[in-house]
């Protein structure tokens, strides 16, 4: 089977597609800090690498096999990272300043299940509102939609938080709440 250079070719290409998107992973899930979960990966990434640089390797004089392994290399990088935007693992912080400085917005926000801090800010024209919004990946969109369907001039950015301690409304999203009602979710104090 082996024999046969298109079926040599797909094997190279398809084993480099599955190792890079396991590297691909592997790596994201280390740096969100899942090292145990990117451990197991790994041990399947790198049989998975032996194997396909073997191939190559012992093929070296076949020119469209290091093409396979080139071609699946980068069709890997690209699929990893559409494996890894659909896991959406992590939280993102948004940062918006409303053109309008009412409030409603932060209670709009609030009544979605979304966690916000507000304060009233000066630019360059006038009162502002300002909010830092925590949520997890899986619901960005969401909140770009709502924030725009309520303010559609409002000035968005969004980073990756590196830590998140304490506040209340962490506890409410590793209960699941949030994206399940659009009820406010209640502040519990600990106890």
């Amino acid at each position: 089977m082996l024999e046969n250079a298109y079926i040599m070719v797909a094997i190279i290409l398809i084993i480099n597609v599955v190792y890079v998107s396991l590297y691909t992973l592997r790596m994201i899930l280390t740096l969100k800090g899942r090292q145990y979960i990117a451990a197991f990966i790994s041990m399947f990434e790198i049989v998975v690498y032996v194997i396909g640089l073997g191939l190559v390797l012992d093929n070296l004089d076949q020119i469209q096999n290091i093409v396979a392994y080139a071609l699946g290399f980068g069709i890997g990088v690209v699929v990893g990272s559409k494996i890894e935007e659909k896991l959406a693992l992590g939280y993102i912080t948004v940062n918006v300043i409303s053109t309008d400085p009412n409030l409603e917005f932060t209670r709009k926000l609030r009544d979605k299940g979304y966690g916000v801090t507000s304060w009233f800010a000066y630019g360059m024209d006038g009162d502002r509102l300002a909010m830092q919004i925590l949520t997890p990946r899986k619901y960005e969109l969401k909140l770009y939609e709502t924030i725009k369907t309520i303010d559609p001039k409002a000035f968005i950015i969004s980073y990756e938080p590196k830590q998140i301690n304490g506040g209340f409304w962490v506890k409410q999203v590793r209960k699941g709440i949030l994206g399940k009602k659009n009820k406010p979710v209640e502040y519990k104090p600990e106890e």
